[in-house]
């Protein structure tokens, strides 16, 4: 507390300095223009247990720059989440504890309903059957956009997708884009019986999505997705005790740690064969939480991830925390999984050197997406 004697003037200065010293303040700026963006939104959130919890909302002036005032309630020790919003979409800054909250550069970018720069860097498919009759689906797709322009298409959506009948149109997707927090994501009808849109900005930089559904499935049995993403290849992993069968498969090894068999197909529809259950969180949990001798004393992947899905769904609970270690033993899989190409290659003495060389991770403001 400030005693303030007879030098009221004086400690109503050194009031205002402490006052400052609470306030987040910084610039917005056009990154496709290199230009101040001027009546951006920026809103401040303090990331807690129970979700991000708003502090203050203000604009932009003409020259991009912004001041929030207003403190940041007691115990807020945690990062800071400041969310701008220009041209309909949001865009993310975390500010980790100990970070300075004064002169903080938010980039933002113009939108293009044409993807530019935008690719699907990596697509990958992790089925588990059981023994009850029941198939459990964990898809993902890793978007790169290098360029200056966010991809932003709300009519058509930025990814689109289809689900066999089996599932029934139920699906549980949740996005990140870059510097962001995983949120959940609703997606919409497509034009066509189970086909789906998501309308998710894909800002310049490596935005991921995960997808979550199940069917009812016999093994043996037959497997078929259509494929509606341009993605370059499919990645199919098959858990200890599951194995694929199918003409279009390429099995580009076993990954060490879970033992899950990795499989390439290239572009089109899946069709293929699925024999065996198992899952890949039992295979993982078998080589226990902090590596093994067979492991060569190397760190687990299941890593400490899930909290940052607990943040955005504002619970942590024992299944949001078992999808968020599988996604990221699932990009952990897709990682390798280009490893294991070059190594399969290497290993086929007909290869062409023309054939090797072209193989060369909350609340929302509602006036943006993303």
């Amino acid at each position: 507390m400030i005693k303030c004697g007879t030098g009221a003037i004086a400690c109503a200065f050194l009031t205002l300095a402490l006052t400052a010293q609470a306030a987040v303040d910084g610039t917005v700026t056009n990154s496709t223009t290199g230009k101040p963006a001027a009546g951006a939104t920026v809103t401040l959130f303090q990331p807690t247990s129970q979700g991000p919890q708003f502090i203050d909302s203000v604009k932009t002036d003409a020259q991009g720059k912004f001041q929030i005032t207003k403190e940041v309630p007691a115990g807020g020790a945690g990062p800071l989440l400041l969310q701008a919003v220009y041209a309909g979409v949001q865009y993310n800054k975390m500010l980790p504890p100990g970070t300075p909250t004064q002169g903080v550069e938010i980039p933002v970018f113009e939108s293009s309903k044409r993807p530019g720069d935008t690719k699907i860097s990596q697509h990958m498919i992790l089925l588990e059957p059981s023994s009850d009759g029941n198939l459990q689906v964990s898809e993902s797709y890793v978007f790169n956009n290098d360029g200056k322009t966010t991809y932003n298409d709300p009519d058509n959506g930025t990814l689109q997708f289809a689900l066999p009948a089996a599932a029934n149109g139920k699906v549980e997707v949740n996005a990140l884009a870059p510097g962001g927090l995983p949120i959940r994501k609703a997606p919409d009808p497509g034009s066509k019986p189970n086909t789906f849109k998501l309308d998710f900005p894909i800002k310049p930089g490596e935005s991921r999505v995960d997808m979550q559904w199940a069917m009812p499935f016999n093994v043996p049995g037959e497997f078929k997705e259509p494929i509606l993403a341009n993605s370059p290849e499919t990645r199919l992993v098959a858990p200890v005790g599951v194995n694929f069968k199918g003409d279009s498969l390429q099995n580009l090894g076993q990954e060490p740690r879970t033992k899950a068999t990795i499989y390439g197909v290239k572009q089109g529809d899946i069709d293929i064969r699925v024999e065996g259950t198992g899952t890949l969180n039992d295979a993982s949990a078998a080589g226990g939480d902090n590596g093994d001798s067979a492991n060569n004393g190397s760190p687990a992947l299941a890593m400490a991830l899930p909290k940052l899905y607990g943040l955005a769904s504002g619970s942590a609970d024992a299944i949001t925390e078992m999808l968020a270690v599988k996604w990221v033993l699932l990009s952990v899989l897709g990682m390798l999984a280009a490893g294991f190409v070059i190594l399969y290659r290497k290993g086929n003495p007909l290869q062409t050197a023309e054939d090797s060389a072209s193989q060369k991770t909350e609340k929302p403001n509602a006036r943006g997406r993303g």
